[in-house]
C-alpha cells in the first residue's frame, strides 16, 4: 500500500492553510514530515494519519532515477 517514498510530490485530502494541497515528503519513519510546496512550511504526522489523509502521488522520485 505504500506506494510513496522519500522527495515525492503528493496530494492530501485536505488544502494548507496556504490553499494548496501540493506537498513534499522530507522524512520517513514512524513519522512523516511533509512540506507544502506553496509556502514551505513543514507538518509532521504519525504515518497511520498519514496514510488516511493522502490523495494521491502527483510526482514519484523513483521515476527520475531510472
Amino acid at each position: 500500500m505504500n506506494n510513496y517514498g522519500l522527495n515525492d510530490i503528493i496530494e492530501m485530502k485536505k488544502q494548507h492553510a496556504c490553499g494548496t494541497n501540493r506537498f513534499k515528503i522530507i522524512r520517513m519513519g514512524a513519522d512523516i514530515r511533509i512540506k507544502c510546496e506553496h509556502c514551505h512550511r513543514s507538518i509532521m504526522l504519525p504515518r497511520q494519519t498519514f496514510n488516511k489523509k493522502i490523495k494521491k502521488v502527483l510526482e514519484s522520485h523513483q521515476d527520475t532515477e531510472e
